[in-house]
């Protein structure tokens, strides 16, 4: 008797079929076939890795801490960890003393992405006002975006955030039918890769929506320690100001908001995997339900070794100086050139050098330095262009010099 040939398809979760490849992986392919010039040295731009060192505290706790390895963490961390990050957060967004709840609204994540990732499976349900549910999002955004939405059984929907809306998603596009299906809006603030801060009244709108039309609001805010001048506002502070009347009254100010911090960017310590999410204690408790199941925990010495990060200023305002530096020097070169401006947050470039993939393999071979195409951060819509095309991505990782010479270099070679 022979077996039926029921070929791969058969095999794995088809919805994976439906996402692109990873930016990353598209880049790789891009200039597969470019070389650059010999005896250049290769400058990095494509990834937001920080390459500043790491704070001494790291090592130093991690050490102290070593007799830990051998436990099993829980998945809620420790009480130590969500009482710094419940101090930070009332510090660093001027929460009302004792409003914020860190035992019931803090869960601990190696690396955000991981979290974002599973709260779609915690947000979405089988369908919503008797629809396939929607999961909003910025174009361009953030790979695990997408690929949450696709494997929870929900329809990615991406917003164009563009110089003409801010570089944010804009909320008058968003029509009643789609807010009624719509079970999560994944919001980031400052924007990757553009740099946008949302302000307090974009953000006490989506608040409002999301508590209007039953979807959870994910803010990631994993960019927001890195600023040039006016420190963003965060989601929390703009809900403690928020009327809290009507249905969800009783979930107090955090109602169907989720925030999401992380130590790779703030404290320069990708490696970690550690960052938080905090906000709406219903959720959470949920969160950590789904955890329970999917995550095996952060290890407790890292647990430690974040307790302390998130009670420390000085290495972040060390970290911030820097990365003002390097924009200095970015904008020595490029102010007036390829729609340069200075974001709000973060460490990139969003340069408009009229077609990405084309500049992205020119600098690779001519000048040796690896950036990433807007497209590929990036969907095409029905009828208009992908709002990443014409873009590049420059990450200001390096150190000032090797900014302000790929810059130059950038200038020179796209001029």
């Amino acid at each position: 008797m022979s077996t039926p040939d029921l070929g791969i398809s058969a095999l794995g979760n088809d919805r994976l079929d439906r996402l692109t490849d990873y930016p990353f992986t598209r880049l790789a392919t891009l200039l597969s076939d470019v070389r650059p010039r010999a005896n250049v040295e290769p400058i990095m731009m494509s990834v937001g890795e920080p390459q500043h060192k790491p704070p001494a505290i790291i090592d130093e706790t991690l050490r102290a801490n070593a007799h830990l390895w051998g436990k099993y963490p829980p998945v809620g961390g420790t009480p130590e960890f969500r009482a710094a990050v419940g101090d930070w957060l009332t510090r660093r967004y001027s929460l009302t003393a004792g409003l914020f709840d860190a035992e019931t609204s803090v869960l601990p994540v190696s690396g955000t992405r991981e979290a974002l990732f599973l709260l779609a499976l915690l947000a979405v349900p089988q369908s919503k006002a008797g629809r396939q549910p929607a999961v909003l999002m910025p174009n361009p955004f953030y790979a695990p975006y997408e690929g949450a939405a696709q494997l929870a059984g929900a329809e990615p929907v991406f917003l164009s955030a563009t110089r003409e809306t801010g570089f944010l998603p804009d909320l008058d596009t968003l029509t009643p039918e789609l807010l009624e299906r719509t079970a999560l809006f994944y919001l980031c603030t400052p924007a990757n890769p553009q740099g946008a801060a949302a302000d307090a009244a974009y953000l006490a709108r989506a608040i409002g929506l999301a508590r209007r039309y039953g979807f959870i609001l994910a803010v990631d805010e994993c960019y927001a320690e890195i600023y040039l001048d006016t420190p963003p506002v965060g989601a929390l502070q703009v809900a403690q100001s928020l009327d809290h009347g009507g249905p969800n009254n009783s979930k107090g100010p955090w109602a169907n908001l989720l925030v999401f911090h992380s130590l790779s960017k703030r404290s320069s310590a990708a490696g970690l995997r550690s960052g938080f999410v905090a906000g709406d204690p219903d959720l959470m408790a949920r969160f950590s339900r789904l955890r329970s199941y999917s995550n095996a925990g952060m290890p407790l010495p890292v647990v430690a070794a974040s307790t302390a990060l998130w009670r420390d200023e000085a290495h972040v305002e060390e970290n911030r100086a820097l990365y003002r530096a390097k924009f200095e020097a970015a904008e020595a070169s490029l102010k007036g050139r390829f729609g340069y401006y200075r974001p709000d947050g973060g460490f990139f470039l969003w340069l408009d050098v009229g077609d990405g993939e084309e500049a992205t393999r020119r600098l690779w071979a001519e000048g040796a330095i690896r950036v990433l195409p807007g497209a590929y951060l990036a969907r095409n819509n029905p009828g208009e262009p992908n709002p990443g095309a014409s873009f590049i991505r420059v990450a200001l990782v390096n150190d000032t010099e090797t900014v302000a010479q790929a810059c130059a270099a950038i200038a020179r070679i796209l001029a």
